[in-house]
């Protein structure tokens, strides 16, 4: 009797961070985009929000998918309740930093594993809360035309420069605030029968 053949791992996102971070467990997978329709619902909590784009996303890149593990994950940023979107701009970015200077930005970070052999998902939402220094004006702008982190929730990229810019981070998982909560997702491939290490 043979055994069943190994599922496919499917990452579904094309975000460059997302795919760097599922290298460090998995050599091999697709990438594929959701197209998943990302606007804000009256009255969601952030977390709530992560959590319905990264299962809507696992949802649309397991579409046609027969035997495979499919990745979804999302970020939601907010600070005092407001959500920090993606920048997009040079302006934006050096407006979002200027609010968060001195004060807590929290992240929300949500993970979602669907199983196209049973249908099952598995879900988890990690949560950082970064404590930013106080940031003049001269430093924003410096670190934002250096870095340009414009496609990233709250402006900075912590694996980079964006370090400089905090007193503390507190989390669970360091690789959460990057975008994809590693100690979770290894456990839930391990539950789906993927051996890691």
């Amino acid at each position: 009797m043979t055994s069943p053949p190994t599922p496919r791992i499917v990452l579904g996102s094309t975000s460059r961070y997302r795919a760097e971070l599922l290298r460090r467990l998995i050599a091999d997978f697709d990438q594929v985009a959701p197209g998943t329709d990302e606007a804000e619902r009256p009255g969601e909590s952030p977390r709530v929000r992560a959590q319905r784009l990264a299962i809507a996303k696992a949802d649309a890149a397991a579409q046609g998918q027969t035997n495979a593990l499919v990745i979804g994950s999302d970020q939601v940023a907010e600070l005092d309740g407001t959500l920090l979107d993606k920048p997009g701009s040079i302006e934006r970015a050096c407006q979002q930093l200027a609010a968060s200077s001195g004060r807590e930005v929290r992240f929300h970070t949500a993970l979602c594993l669907l199983d196209t052999r049973d249908g099952r998902r598995h879900n988890h939402v990690d949560h950082t809360r970064v404590r930013f220094r106080e940031l003049g004006s001269a430093e924003i702008a410096r670190y934002v035309q250096r870095e340009l982190p414009l496609d990233c929730a709250g402006s900075f990229k912590c694996e980079g420069l964006g370090i400089s810019l905090f007193d503390a981070i507190d989390n669970r998982d360091p690789s959460a605030l990057i975008g994809l909560p590693l100690i979770a997702l290894a456990r839930l491939l391990r539950v789906a029968g993927v051996a890691l290490p």
